[in-house]
C-alpha cells in the first residue's frame, strides 16, 4: 500500500481508539488514548514484527540449520531483486506462512513445519514467493501494526463495557454522563467489528496481489495455485490455538489460520480459495501453461528444508 494510504488507516485507526478514549473519560480519556494511540504506533513501527513471531514462537534458521528452505528463499529475493530477509520456522502443524516487517531491508519469512511437511518443494516455492511478495508490495508493515491495533481497540472497548456497566463513567463536566450497561455492550462490539473490517478489507485486496506477484517471481503460477489448493484442504483442519486466542494476527497467514474463515464475504480476512486458485490458472493460461497434474504430484514432499522428518524437521 501506498505511504498516503498507509497513514490514512492509521489516523483511521487512532481515531477510533480516541473516540474510545473519550467515551471512558471524557477529552481527559481522549488525551490519554492520543498519547497511547502515538506510543503504540512508534512501538508498533520498530516491534510490531518481532511480537507477532514471538508469540508463535517462531525459530530462525540459516544454511545450516534449513538449508534446502534457505536456498529458495534465497533463490526467490534473487530474481525479485529484494534484499534477503530473515527465515523463520514455526512447529506448527497447521501447514501456513506469513511475512512480517516494516521494510523489505528488515523484513522476515516464516513457515510452519506442517507446511514443509505437506507440500512439495515446487509448493513451497509458490507460497515463499507469495510471501515475499507482500514483502515486495510493502503489506507487511501496515499488516502487522493493524493486527497491534486491533488488538489493543478490543482491549480498549472491553475496558469501557466494564466502566460502563459497573459504575464507571466520564467526566461530566468534560463529556456528559456515561452511555451505562447499552452503551458499554455496543462498544464491546462495534468497536472491534470496526478494527476487524479495516483489516479484512486490507487483506482481501492484498492477497490477490500478493498471489499475481508471488507468481511472477517463482515464475510458474501452478505452483502457487496447487498449494492454495492442498492448504485449503488441511489448514481449517488442523487447529492453530495461538492464532484462536489473537484472532488478530489472522489476516497475516496466506490462509486464514481460524476455523470457519473460507467464505468470501465482508466478514471474511481471507478471499475465496477457489476464487484465488481461479485466478493463477488464468494466470498460467496466458502464460501458455496448462493445468496438468498437480504439483504436489511432481515432487514427493521430501523436506524441503533440507532436513529430515525428526521433531524439528528444520534442524
Amino acid at each position: 500500500m501506498s505511504t498516503a494510504k498507509t497513514a490514512l488507516l492509521l489516523a483511521a485507526l487512532t481515531a477510533l481508539f480516541m473516540a474510545i478514549g473519550a467515551m471512558i473519560g471524557g477529552q481527559s480519556g481522549m488525551v490519554i488514548a492520543f498519547m497511547m494511540a502515538a506510543g503504540m504506533n512508534a512501538f508498533a513501527y520498530w516491534n510490531s514484527d518481532k511480537m507477532v513471531l514471538s508469540m508463535y514462537g517462531a525459530q530462525q534458521v540459516d544454511r545450516h540449520s534449513a538449508p534446502g528452505l534457505v536456498a529458495i528463499v534465497e533463490r526467490l529475493t534473487a530474481r525479485a531483486g529484494m534484499p534477503m530477509p530473515k527465515v523463520f520456522v514455526i512447529d506448527s502443524p497447521q501447514p501456513n506462512a506469513f511475512a512480517t516487517g516494516r521494510d523489505p531491508e528488515h523484513a522476515s519469512v516464516a513457515a510452519t513445519t506442517g507446511l514443509l511437511d505437506s507440500l512439495s518443494p515446487e509448493e513451497v516455492e509458490g507460497v515463499m514467493a507469495h510471501e515475499l511478495a507482500h514483502v515486495k508490495n510493502r503489506d507487511t508493515l501496515i499488516m502487522t501494526i493493524t493486527a497491534t491495533f486491533a488488538g489493543a481497540i478490543g482491549m480498549l472497548a472491553n475496558m469501557f463495557a466494564f466502566s460502563s456497566m459497573f459504575g464507571g463513567h466520564r467526566d461530566e463536566e468534560e463529556g456528559g454522563g456515561g452511555l451505562g450497561l447499552i452503551g458499554g455492550i455496543v462498544m464491546m462490539v462495534v468497536a472491534p467489528m470496526a478494527a476487524m473490517l479495516v483489516q479484512m478489507a486490507i487483506s482481501r485486496t492484498r492477497e490477490y496481489a500478493a498471489d499475481a506477484e508471488g507468481a511472477r517471481i517463482c515464475g510458474n503460477p501452478l505452483w502457487l495455485a496447487s498449494a492454495l489448493d492442498r492448504l485449503e484442504q488441511t489448514a481449517h483442519a488442523i487447529p492453530n490455538p495461538v492464532a484462536e486466542r489473537s484472532p488478530a494476527t489472522a489476516h497475516m497467514f496466506i490462509v486464514n489460520p481460524l476455523h470457519g474463515g473460507a467464505m468470501d464475504n465482508l466478514f471474511s480476512t481471507h478471499p475465496a480459495m477457489d476464487n484465488r486458485v481461479a485466478a493463477l490458472r488464468a494466470m498460467a493460461a496466458e502464460m501458455g501453461m496448462t493445468w496438468g497434474v498437480r504439483a504436489e504430484r511432481q515432487t514427493a514432499p521430501t523436506g524441503p528444508w533440507g532436513g529430515t522428518r525428526r521433531r524439528g524437521p528444520w534442524g
